[in-house]
This record gives C-alpha cells, structure tokens and sequence, in this order.
C-alpha cells in the first residue's frame, strides 16, 4: 500500500520559482524497483506528465519544462520538483504519482499510479 502526500504548491509571477514536494509512504512490499513522477492538470487541459525519475537512475522531462524544471528524490523516498522560470502557463493543479515494482517509468502513464491529492501552482504575468 502506498499513500503519497505533495506539498509546497502556491502563486508566484511570471519568472518566479517554486520547489514542490512529495513524501511517500510505503506499507509492506519487498520490491524496491520504482517510479515516481509529476504531472499535471490545468481545466479544461489534457494531463501533461512533466517528469519522471526511475530507482535505476533514468530521468525523462516533458519538452515543454526540460530546462527549466529539476526532478530529484533523498534516501528517504521524498521526491522533490524544482521549477525556475515560471510562466502563467504553468498554472495548474501538480500531482506527485508514485509506483513500486516496476522496471518502467513513462511520463504518459504517471497518472495511473499512486497518485497524491495534488497542489495547485498559479502563476500571475
């Protein structure tokens, strides 16, 4: 079973930054192969994964953050989303999605993992 829990959304203007947060809480399972991403949703917007980053070390960044937004995780499997250069495009609700046992990370399929209730990112021009 797994629960995941983001923080650190809020408002910031045009070329601000902001570091999102996402701690995961893991009961039972031995497999220590993961997944664990951020996508997001703006409304009336299709899901956009953003990044992904795999226990064996594979990283993957949408095009339209690559540069500008840094995914990390720690030892104590928080996994963390720097943003620089925000734009008002940026805005929208940011989930942290996280799966255990797999040999795979997709930034198309983030949403059909373990996902947390989400933080909303608003950006101002």
């Amino acid at each position: 079973q797994l629960n995941v829990m983001e923080s650190g959304g809020g408002s910031v203007q045009a070329g601000g930054s902001l570091k999102l947060s996402c701690k995961v809480f893991r009961y039972g399972g031995t497999d220590i192969r993961n997944c664990m991403g951020w996508f997001r949703q703006a409304p009336g917007k299709e899901r956009e994964g953003l990044a992904s980053i795999h226990s064996s070390g594979s990283i993957d960044y949408a095009d339209s953050v690559k540069g500008r937004f840094t995914i990390s995780r720690d030892a104590a499997d928080t996994l963390y989303l720097q943003m620089s250069d925000l734009q008002p495009e940026d805005s929208a609700m940011y989930y942290c999605a996280v799966e255990f046992g797999i040999a795979w990370c997709s930034l198309g399929r983030l949403w059909e993992f373990n996902v947390g209730q989400g933080v909303q990112v608003t950006v101002s021009s």
